[in-house]
């Protein structure tokens, strides 16, 4: 694990999204901001967008809704409307199957889990220290899936952690154990190295967006290109905005200002903390991993948290600012985390995933996609798709699709209803956006 010190430097920073400030809630320690990095996958009529390392908010309660008006008005309207109400029957079904309740895992085995990923290049695998997933080992213990149960899904984060001899046995005993309890599997938010290993268990893949990932060790302002960005960050640095990495032991000083900031984001975006698929702000959580803020007359006003692995690969987690943060905040804070990171070793950054990114619509192309870009192109009222996907290719990363995959015929409607309540924590997390 890389060895992070606390290192200051005096730059003075642009928000994603925030807005508004807003009143603290009187419970503030048990709800905790988090951005939504949730399903981003449709189905027939049922458009569930999901995450990465930017959502904020229920993006799947008004896109259903104008998903319906939308499907229904397009030529193929017939047969898309046919599928629209088997979406409502099979989403109905789902919401009444019974939940497996099977025991969380217990502090050794997040360990066991914790050491596991320390040692590969999936950054964000590091999200299992949080204890709200489930874990099956491979049977040597050198490798395991993390996963969650919602309906009659049992639902896999990432690829499988560990060396990639052991994914295929380590996904057999995954699928058997799904059968066991009488539940579907389905692996969430994988990478193309996965789509072999379904395809030989019978499942199919639907891409649900793209995942931004910089090469650290080329990573460089200099040159044309980056005038813009530059600009931004050099605007921000005059006007007293000043970046500061927090090694863990110096984050617990801050806590009640770092839990300040993400509880005005998270009422400003009208949200409740998410999960699964993403990090919550719980004080242990957070403590555990180096924090990089942006300060202003002294005053903390946004932050990032940073998982990282011994291998030199590390991953952006949360993202929170106060609301009418200064508009280079954000560059700022980015363009620093990134020269931090490339001056301590590490060679390559996971930003997170633009949802429905990159999906094909020529007419050979499924009607999953169809309506994905669909959403992509029209869904800015609900959901600020081409911003997030506008704000991470200013750093010129490289996009690699991510994918859901599902069994069975048809488009995976229940499967994404389960996943959407399973990172919504419910119907009240995903409709809780007006």
């Amino acid at each position: 694990m890389l060895e992070i010190t606390a290192l200051s430097a005096s730059n003075p920073a642009n928000e994603i999204g925030h807005a508004a400030e807003v009143a603290v809630p009187p419970n503030r320690r048990q709800a905790r901001t988090s951005r939504w990095a949730a399903p981003a996958a449709i189905s027939a009529l049922a458009f569930y967008a999901g995450v990465s390392t930017a959502f904020d908010g229920a993006v799947v309660g008004p896109l259903l809704r104008q998903g319906m008006k939308h499907v229904f008005d397009q030529p193929i309207g017939g047969g898309v409307a046919l599928a629209a109400t088997v979406s409502v029957l099979a989403g109905r079904r789902a919401m009444r199957a019974w939940r497996q309740r099977a025991p969380s895992p217990v502090r050794d085995e997040i360990g066991q889990a914790n050491a596991i990923v320390t040692r590969h290049d999936n950054a964000a695998a590091g999200l299992v220290r949080l204890g709200d997933k489930k874990l099956i080992f491979s049977d040597c213990g050198q490798a395991f899936i993390m996963y969650g149960c919602r309906g009659r899904s049992m639902v896999a984060l990432f690829d499988p952690v560990g060396p990639r001899h052991l994914w295929a046995p380590l996904v057999l005993k995954f699928r058997a154990e799904a059968e066991r309890l009488m539940l579907r599997p389905v692996f969430y938010q994988v990478s193309s190295a996965f789509l072999p290993m379904a395809v030989e268990v019978g499942m199919k893949p639907y891409k649900i967006g793209e995942e931004a990932v910089l090469d650290l060790a080329s990573f460089s302002l200099a040159g044309g290109d980056w005038l813009k960005l530059r600009r931004s960050i050099n605007r921000a640095e005059r006007d007293g905005l000043c970046f500061e990495m927090l090694a863990p032991e110096a984050v617990p000083a801050v806590m009640d200002e770092l839990g300040r900031v993400s509880d005005l984001w998270l009422a400003t975006q009208n949200a409740k903390e998410k999960g699964f698929s993403l990090g919550t702000f719980r004080e242990d959580y957070v403590a555990s991993t180096p924090v990089a803020v942006i300060r202003v007359d002294g005053r903390i006003t946004a932050f990032a948290n940073i998982l990282t692995t011994e291998s030199g690969h590390a991953f952006i987690d949360l993202m929170r600012s106060l609301p009418g943060a200064h508009r280079g905040a954000m560059d700022l804070l980015f363009v620093r985390i990134m020269e931090y990171l490339k001056q301590t070793g590490v060679t390559r950054l996971n930003l997170g995933m633009a949802p429905l990114s990159g999906l094909s619509d020529h007419a050979g192309a499924p009607l999953w996609n169809h309506i994905g870009k669909q959403v992509f192109e029209k869904g800015e009222r609900f959901y600020n798709f081409k911003g997030v996907k506008s704000f991470k290719s200013k750093f010129d990363p490289e996009w690699q699709p991510r994918y859901l995959i599902a069994g069975g015929f048809g488009l995976p409607v229940s499967a994404m209803l389960d996943v959407t309540l399973l990172i919504g924590g419910g119907l009240r997390g995903v409709f809780r956006r007006s």
